[in-house]
């Protein structure tokens, strides 16, 4: 079992944190060593979280002796001190510890699980994304019947392991806007349920840009080696759930199956798509960064992007919101639940890791992850509301029932950067909606194929 895993993990393209959040800054790597919960740093390097052009930071390189306390390696560079005031309040409240490892910088999570995992220091706790559980087959603990799975619908399950995955936040994605701007131009996001109504509001939008003081209508950046990661993902996932239930399975069961799509939904998508590369601005289309992209819709230089909660934290002074991929028409759904999960490893501190995650959907925890790291969350008893600027338009969909699953999680790993040049070629005018279809599809099964 274990060469096995071992062979799956040197294999395997596992970006976590990055592929939901689009956070290619590092920050520290860094655990709080003991039970007065005082930081120690073995390898220490910071950089600015909110740049993709980030300075190196070394591997965290703690090597915690078993019965010193539960270890969690975190992805999540971004909310390392916050994880760190965590330990410290479950330290305070149980007299347990948590001792928390960050990675960041130019090391991924997955990169040092390799380590570890050769080195025989694998942590307790640690990041997966949903379609790298069957990597870990047989060695993840089910935490089925634990009480923090009777507060909310997002755990992760899975066919052989039961329930595996610790859902510590919850992310969306889909057409983010500027509600003021919006209103405007005179366009009412809750009518962008059907090609035709987004045509409509592209053009009465694109006809105001001066007075509206614009650049575009989007800001949609297809550059593959920049934004592969989004337009691969993130976009791509549109094709795959927009317009579904969150357990709709339909169009990443049938990617999984060979490769295989559906052209006339693709077709569907591919002019939505269409659509948006005629109202973005060129310059960012073609050639732009995930920060020229943001700055833009925080200049409000741009009505839309192609991001999630993640690409603004802070108050930005106008209202922000989400508009579905509707390139069908009645579809109502945004992409929302978590983007990764915590697994517990069922050869460390498995009675440790249960009594932390019960402890962490608890009143303290909620309060440090939500309140001071911005995260939304995934438990129905939460009384805290995330300060993220779109939590009220992520909410509004979530209690309606309109939202669509992560199924893009799903997908073979690896297939982001091979379909992100067919959204880069068809931004550049090398294709048309039909040719889109044709040659995505041939990628897809090229690639399921090998």
């Amino acid at each position: 079992m274990k060469k096995k895993a071992l062979a799956l993990l040197m294999t395997s393209v596992m970006a976590v944190g990055m592929a939901a959040c689009g956070n290619n800054g590092g920050a520290a790597a860094s655990s709080n060593t003991d039970a007065a919960a005082t930081t120690s740093n073995d390898a220490q390097a910071t950089a600015d979280a909110g740049s993709t052009d980030t300075a190196a930071a070394d591997t965290a390189s703690t090597n915690t002796s078993s019965g010193n306390g539960v270890r969690l390696l975190n992805g999540k560079p971004e909310i390392d001190a916050q994880l760190q005031d965590l330990a410290k309040k479950y330290n305070e409240e149980t007299g347990n510890t948590l001792l928390v490892e960050t990675i960041g910088g130019d090391t991924s999570a997955s990169d040092e699980l390799k380590k570890m995992y050769q080195a025989d220091n694998m942590p307790d706790i640690f990041v997966i994304e949903a379609n790298q559980a069957d990597t870990w087959d047989g060695m993840l603990v089910d935490m089925t019947g634990e009480s923090w799975t009777d507060k909310t619908g997002f755990e992760l399950t899975n066919a052989n392991m039961g329930t595996i995955g610790f859902p510590y936040t919850v992310e969306a994605t889909a057409l983010a806007y500027n509600g003021d701007l919006l209103k405007k131009a005179g366009v009412d996001p809750s009518s962008l349920t059907s090609p035709a109504a987004w045509r409509e509001a592209c053009e009465t939008i694109d006809a105001q840009k001066d007075a509206l003081g614009i650049t575009s209508v989007f800001g949609w950046c297809a550059e593959p080696a920049n934004l592969g990661w989004s337009s691969g993902t993130h976009v791509f996932g549109q094709y795959l759930d927009s317009g579904l239930k969150a357990d709709d399975t339909t169009y990443i069961d049938l990617l999984n199956d060979g490769g295989q799509i559906d052209e006339a939904r693709m077709k569907a998508f591919a002019e939505f798509v269409g659509m948006m590369n005629e109202y973005s601005d060129p310059d960012l289309l073609v050639d732009g960064t995930y920060d020229n992209q943001v700055k833009g819709f925080t200049d409000q230089k741009y009505v839309f992007i192609t991001q999630g909660n993640w690409c603004v934290t802070e108050d930005t002074g106008f209202e922000c919101g989400f508009a579905p991929y509707a390139f069908e028409d009645g579809y109502n759904t945004i992409i929302a639940g978590p983007p990764s999960y915590w697994v517990a490893y069922k050869d460390g501190d498995v009675e440790g890791a249960k009594a932390f995650f019960n402890w962490c959907a608890g009143d303290s925890a909620q309060k440090i992850l939500v309140n001071d790291a911005g995260l939304v969350s995934p438990f129905d008893d939460c009384k805290y509301e995330a300060v993220n600027p779109f939590y009220k338009s992520m909410k509004s969909y979530i209690d309606a029932g309109n939202y669509s699953g992560w199924h893009t999680m799903l997908k073979k790993a690896g297939l982001e950067n091979k379909t992100c040049q067919v959204f880069a070629d068809y931004a550049q005018g090398k294709l048309d909606a039909d040719s889109f279809v044709s040659t995505i599809a041939s990628v897809i099964k090229s690639y399921y194929a090998e």
